[in-house]
């Protein structure tokens, strides 16, 4: 039996929504996001657009909180436990824009925010997973 190859994503997958709230007391984490996923090049392609700005914020924390983001996109992307075996990662994110509370976000919680967009992103894609998803810390 063969298989068609794969890749992620197999089509343009807009507004995928990742939440990361954990406020089960101090500290609290809080993280909202909504990226694209686009077709692209065999690889990981990561940027922000414009409208992902935080009024209020210094620009400075703002970037850390982006680029936690595309670590955790990369770090979900690069177990590729939750892809098939022979699944090709061909992918630009754009991230669109983010959410903060002003305690209790953090670049941890984007981290994990880009993580659950990745899963998000595959369900969207191919539907639920066989197995639960690990739970994320």
């Amino acid at each position: 039996m063969t298989t068609e190859p794969r890749t992620f994503p197999p089509r343009p997958l807009s507004a995928v929504k990742a939440v990361y709230a954990r406020q089960a007391g101090c500290p609290s984490s809080f993280a909202l996001a909504v990226a694209d996923f686009e077709p692209w090049e065999e690889g990981v392609e990561f940027e922000t657009a414009d409208t992902s700005t935080v009024p209020g914020w210094p620009a400075a924390e703002v970037s850390e909180l982006h680029e936690a983001f595309g670590s955790g996109v990369r770090e979900e992307l690069e177990e590729l436990a939750a892809l098939e075996p022979g699944t090709t990662v061909a992918v630009a994110v754009v991230l669109r824009s983010i959410k903060v509370h002003e305690v209790d976000s953090h670049p941890r919680a984007f981290r994990q925010a880009g993580r659950q967009a990745v899963r998000n992103a595959l369900t969207e894609a191919y539907g639920p997973p066989p197995a639960p998803w690990p739970k994320l810390p």
